[in-house]
This record gives C-alpha cells, sequence and structure tokens, in this order.
C-alpha cells in the first residue's frame, strides 16, 4: 500500500510488536470456526434451482469467513502469527470435540425429554469430527503459506489475486481431505463428489464476492497498525507457535 503512515517491515523485524488488534482479529476467526462447525458442517441442504434440487453442505454459508479473517491475518500480522491461530482454533476444535462427547454422554435428568434432539445436534459422529480436525489444519496452513509467498512474489500488490489464489488452493486441501474422509461410504458416492465440488465452488466464490470487504478490513487495520508484513526470511513450518 502507499499510504505514506504505513512502513514496510520484514515479518522477523516486527517479532516482539504487539499489535492493537490482533487478538480482537484472533478471536474473531476462532469464533467463527468452532460456530460453524458445530452448526453447521454436517448438514447437507438443499435449494431447487431451474427445477432441480441443488445439494450443498449448510456451513458453507459462514465457514468461509474463517478463510476470510485468515487471509487477513496473514496478509496484516504475518504468516507466523496467523500460524499461532490457527494451532489456537485447533485446540478449540479438539476441546469442542470433547466437551460435547461429554454432555452428550451424560445421563438425563428423569423427564427431560430432549436427549435425542441434542445427540442428534451436538453427537457428532468420531470421523466426522477427525475430517473436520484435519481438514481444517492442513486447509488452513495450506492457505496462508499460499497467502505470504503470494505477497512476496507480488511485491504487496495486486491482494484480490492472493485471497482468491490461496483460497482456491486451500479450500481445495479443505474439502478433498473433509468430504471424502467423513461421508464417504455414508452419502451416496456422487452425493460426496457433488458436495465436495459444490463447496468448493461456492467457498471460492464467497472470496470473490468478500473481496471489497477484505480490501476495506486489510486497509482499516494496516492504517491502525502502522505496519506491512512480508515474509522474506520466515521459517514456514506449521509445527511451533512463537512468532
Amino acid at each position: 500500500m502507499s499510504n505514506p503512515s504505513i512502513e514496510a517491515h520484514s515479518a522477523a523485524e516486527m517479532a516482539g510488536r504487539h499489535f492493537r488488534y490482533y487478538d480482537f482479529v484472533m478471536a474473531a476467526f476462532v469464533a467463527v470456526l468452532l460456530l460453524s462447525n458445530v452448526i453447521g458442517a454436517a448438514k447437507p441442504a438443499a435449494i431447487e434451482i431451474g427445477g432441480e434440487p441443488w445439494v450443498f453442505g449448510a456451513g458453507i454459508l459462514f465457514f468461509p469467513l474463517g478463510y476470510v479473517i485468515g487471509d487477513v491475518l496473514t496478509e496484516v500480522y504475518g504468516y507466523a502469527r496467523a500460524r499461532r491461530v490457527i494451532w489456537a482454533g485447533f485446540a478449540g476444535l479438539i476441546f469442542m470435540a470433547f466437551m460435547s462427547w461429554v454432555v452428550v454422554s451424560l445421563p438425563p435428568a428423569d423427564g427431560w425429554e430432549g436427549q435425542a434432539a441434542y445427540e442428534s445436534v451436538f453427537g457428532q459422529v468420531p470421523r466426522i469430527v477427525l475430517a473436520s480436525i484435519v481438514a481444517f489444519w492442513a486447509g488452513e496452513f495450506v492457505n496462508s503459506y499460499v497467502m505470504a509467498r503470494m505477497k512476496i512474489w507480488t511485491q504487496g500488490k495486486h491482494l484480490w489475486s492472493r485471497t482468491i489464489g490461496s483460497t482456491v488452493v486451500g479450500q481445495g486441501v479443505d474439502s478433498l481431505i473433509f468430504y471424502p474422509l467423513a461421508f464417504w461410504g455414508v452419502w451416496e458416492n456422487e452425493a460426496v463428489i457433488t458436495v465436495m465440488v459444490t463447496n468448493w465452488g461456492l467457498k471460492v466464490l464467497w472470496e470473490v464476492v468478500l473481496t471489497p470487504v477484505t480490501y476495506a478490513v486489510v486497509g482499516w487495520l494496516k492504517r491502525k497498525e502502522g505496519v506491512d508484513l512480508f515474509d522474506e526470511g520466515t521459517n514456514f513450518t506449521p509445527f511451533k507457535t512463537q512468532v
């Protein structure tokens, strides 16, 4: 960005710096991640288009917001801080799965008739939970890596190419892992492939539609933080949480 109040730095130079809004962006990312997984991930929905049912995963309506926030994290705060947030989300998913299992497993009080409904909503199948966690971890790290690398290649220009390009790859990895791992042999194979491809396309479309929002949020945060970080010399291993 050409704003004189924004200074370009390598991410390593800003390793120990405190950023005003980083914690809020992290909280938003984790909240969207957990809510979209617990509410919509396992439900196939359908709407009628041209007289034909169009099947898609219900979580697609909100889950892409997490990828938008992930793009903002990498673009504004660099790969290392995005990596820290991804691990926070990963831990949150594991705790959510554990808490759901404990609460569903507790025997209901006499007279309470909501156990069956409760189990249908929160009694997640272990394989779906595993698929969700693995897909999230792989997809988010691929998304962040592509975003950070493309920022260097484009010299910080053409933000739209980075947000859309990283989503094409990251969401592709996410969908290729999640749907076959979670639903192959449970749904009809054709339905798994249809939902997988449809959701991937919708996620990319969402990214395109939300590009103006991404530009606005990234621009605002960079002005407030006063820096534009580039991941030159960054250690891109996913297996650490230090900034």
